[in-house]
């Protein structure tokens, strides 16, 4: 088989079957395409491997210095990817059903205090529609939790203005509703008053067009450096901001997992070591007798 007849549709599984970001995809293709790079050397056909054919490929992924976590990612692709063989009758088994991700060391997520998301928000100047868009964008990804790429995807139809949520289509074209407050009320109005645009996507790029997700990232590095906040802030940060500050104002877990879309407690529960971790600098930081 030829990777390369293949790699487009598998493309666009990703994107219209699962709903995986841009960025996503373009990670899925590149894992892809080296494995069978690596079959091809190996002399391995895709249709005729073993578990223990999968096992050895991993071992080499580890001499390469992959580690876990990278390695947990190139096996989520190529599962997906022979998932999608599959589905075009290329395979009747998906050998990587019965491989394991090896185990990752839990990494706490990065997350900012309140004091320094009011720091980015409130530098930001409403001095033309690019920067209040900015606001918006950085509003948004907090107040809702929602990820990076549903932002980009986000269509203006998807608002109920009146009852103040928001229509998300997620990983797997999951819907859910999430919602947003006045702060985010307030800018939002702002930015369609100005917009000036018939596009369908509620954010847009200088030209008019829906933004992309580097496009955000572009945007949030510029703003935490120049509001100069120390931490390694990402879109992504928002979300981990938004969840940390729920919890911590007292929200229980399960509304919490609901409201960022997860499919399972677990990825929601490490927002709790977080809490923990907090609320014990508190103790540590207020109690005179420790």
């Amino acid at each position: 088989m030829n990777i390369k007849d293949y790699l487009g549709k598998y493309e666009e599984y990703l994107k219209y079957e699962l709903n995986y970001s841009e960025y996503t995809i373009k990670n899925y293709s590149i894992h892809v395409t080296k494995f069978f790079e690596y079959l091809d050397k190996k002399k391995l056909s895709f249709n005729m491997l073993t578990k223990d054919n999968i096992i050895d490929y991993l071992k080499f992924l580890d001499h390469q210095n992959y580690t876990n976590r990278s390695i947990s990612l190139i096996l989520s692709s190529l599962r997906s990817f022979f998932d999608f063989l599959i589905e075009e009758k290329k395979l009747d088994s998906n050998i990587f059903k019965f491989v394991s991700n090896p185990k990752l060391d839990k990494k706490l997520p990065n997350f900012l205090s309140y004091e320094e998301y009011r720091k980015i928000y409130d530098s930001i100047p409403e001095d033309n529609i690019l920067n209040i868009r900015n606001k918006l964008i950085i509003e948004m990804l907090y107040a809702t939790g929602m990820r990076v790429s549903e932002l980009v995807n986000l269509k203006t139809e998807s608002i109920n203005f009146n009852e103040k949520t928001i229509r998300v289509l997620g990983k797997g074209k999951k819907e859910r509703i999430v919602y947003y407050g006045q702060y985010a009320e307030i800018i939002l109005d702002k930015y369609l008053m100005i917009r000036n645009s018939n596009n369908e996507y509620l954010i847009l790029n200088n030209k008019g067009n829906k933004i992309t997700v580097r496009g955000i990232e572009k945007i949030i590095e510029k703003l935490a450096v120049s509001a100069a906040v120390k931490n390694n802030v990402t879109p992504h940060t928002f979300r981990h901001t938004f969840a940390t500050h729920l919890l911590n104002g007292g929200a229980d877990i399960k509304s919490v997992q609901e409201l960022l879309g997860h499919s399972s407690l677990n990825t929601t529960e490490v927002y709790t070591h977080i809490t923990s971790d907090y609320l014990k600098e508190v103790y540590l930081k207020n109690m005179p007798r420790k």
